[in-house]
């Protein structure tokens, strides 16, 4: 895209996420993937007992509490930042990471959902997955220099979305 924008004037927006996560606040739209991966959704079907024990991949790594750490932006975060980029297309081309900047561990978000649900979230330690680095939190700065803002700063904040979709659409799109 870069050397489109250079060659030809093709103006893009690149915005690479970091663990999107949550749900639409009024309830409309949450996430329901088959076979589900992401672990905010995970964590709360655990916590439900709608899955078995999640599976934590290694508790050795370099961080406070020996898991991976992980930076969650809320999906209507990321609207938002479609809707700024779109905006700035007029004067070029924008490539953001798009952020809290904040980094969560996996407790963490076990801990979270805990908190947001009153709910144990039962889970074992496996080994680590080959290639999982330790920490991955974004520089959204670009982004914020241009004027965008996450309004979901606090990871239970998302998460109480998230788990507040989940419990009224227990089967998902599906049910």
């Amino acid at each position: 895209m870069l050397w489109a924008g250079q060659v030809h004037g093709l103006r893009s927006a690149s915005l690479r996420y970091f663990n999107a996560a949550g749900a639409d606040p009024a309830g409309r739209l949450g996430e329901d993937h088959r076979p589900e991966s992401h672990l905010v959704p995970l964590v709360i079907d655990a916590a439900l007992g709608r899955r078995p024990p999640l599976e934590v991949f290694g508790n050795d790594y370099p961080t406070p509490d020996g898991t991976c750490i992980r930076d969650y932006v809320h999906v209507t975060d990321l609207a938002d930042a479609h809707l700024l980029a779109l905006r700035h297309l007029e004067q070029g081309s924008v490539t953001w990471n798009l952020g809290n900047g904040l980094g969560h561990s996996v407790l963490d978000v076990i801990a979270s959902v805990e908190r947001i649900s009153g709910l144990r979230v039962p889970y074992r330690i496996a080994p680590r997955r080959a290639g999982d680095a330790a920490v991955l939190v974004a520089s959204s700065d670009k982004a914020r220099q241009a004027g965008w803002r996450p309004s979901f700063g606090e990871l239970d904040a998302i998460v109480g979305t998230a788990f507040a979709w989940r419990q009224a659409h227990p089967e998902g799109y599906g049910g």
